[in-house]
């Protein structure tokens, strides 16, 4: 009787054992995929290769990232008056699903000169779902961002930063980069101001891509700071695109 009551308890065991064996297998080939440096891709480019006239060269200044994910609600409109400010061109990686409630603040992004990206409908870890899901969390996203202002996004951020050859390559059909991070302030563990202003700046280098979601309390309030100290600090900030350039970003790759 004894040995019947254990096999509850040993199925269990064994069913968590094989589900974090899943977990650490697809982290670790996530880890594997190849990533691109901004910089290496710009070395690439034709030497005689210019960039688009009026348009920073990150080959001959030190150039850096700011990157923003999640929904474009409040308080977005509080950090695009910072951001313009301290003339700080940045790229904003959406959540389609609530898109249409907040039409200004995205079409206010596109018009202030930031760059739009693509961050999946319901932001959802696309490692985990079918290749039609992965379709249709970034099609139906890059969908309604064109309703608003007019064209698709060439970039995407996986949530989570989760990606595979089956991402890869429903990104690459749906001529979309993937672009991942170099600095995280971790802002969605922490409303630490201060913590996460410490967490940027000690990160922060060259060509470096910077992750933060402007809806955790903390990052607005951090941003004055973060950006007062990267421009003393001698660092012209770009989208990634800009950031790549004059090289462009390829679709199905993944840039760090």
């Amino acid at each position: 009787m004894k040995i019947l009551k254990r096999r509850p308890r040993l199925l269990i065991l064994l069913t968590v054992v094989a589900a974090v064996t899943v977990t650490v297998v697809m982290v670790i080939q996530a880890n594997k995929m190849e990533t691109l440096s901004p910089r290496e891709e710009r070395d690439r480019a034709a030497s005689g290769a210019g960039v688009p006239s009026g348009q920073v060269d990150c080959r001959k200044v030190q150039c850096i990232a700011l990157t923003f994910d999640g929904n474009p609600g409040e308080p977005t409109d509080r950090l695009m008056d910072l951001l313009k400010e301290y003339k700080a061109p940045s790229t904003f990686f959406l959540e389609g699903r609530r898109i249409h409630k907040f039409p200004d603040v995205v079409r206010r992004i596109a018009e202030e000169g930031h760059e739009i990206g693509d961050h999946t409908w319901t932001h959802a870890v696309l490692t985990d779902v079918s290749d039609a899901q992965i379709r249709d969390e970034l099609r139906r996203t890059a969908r309604a961002i064109a309703s608003i202002t007019g064209s698709e996004p060439t970039l995407m951020r996986p949530p989570q930063g989760r990606t595979d050859d089956r991402v890869s390559k429903v990104s690459k059909e749906l001529r979309m980069a993937q672009v991942l991070w170099t600095v995280t302030a971790k802002d969605y563990e922490t409303d630490d101001t201060a913590l996460i202003t410490e967490r940027v700046l000690t990160g922060a280098d060259r060509d470096g891509i910077i992750l933060l979601h402007p809806l955790r309390k903390g990052t607005v309030p951090a941003m004055p700071s973060i950006l007062k100290a990267l421009s003393k600090q001698g660092y012209t900030f770009v989208t990634v695109s800009q950031l790549l350039a004059p090289a462009e970003a390829e679709p199905g790759k993944i840039y760090k």
